[in-house]
């Protein structure tokens, strides 16, 4: 796994909790909601070709027995 994908990820979920606080605050709960969705789901799309990457090195290691 690359660090910049650490990153990203990290700095995601800080800018994610920052404005999740700052919609709270508002009382806008229903978009503070949205919002954490909309980072879970960012950071499972960029995940997605790590994971998949991770489950071809997989099936290439099994095949060989």
């Amino acid at each position: 796994m690359d660090t910049s994908l650490i990153m990203r990820i990290a700095g995601l979920g800080l800018l994610v909790a920052i404005l999740n606080i700052v919609l709270i605050q508002a009382k806008r709960d229903e978009l503070a909601y949205a919002l954490g969705l909309a980072g879970i789901i960012l950071a499972l799309l960029w995940l997605f070709p790590w994971v998949s990457q991770l489950l071809e090195r997989v099936e290439s290691t099994f095949r060989l027995w």
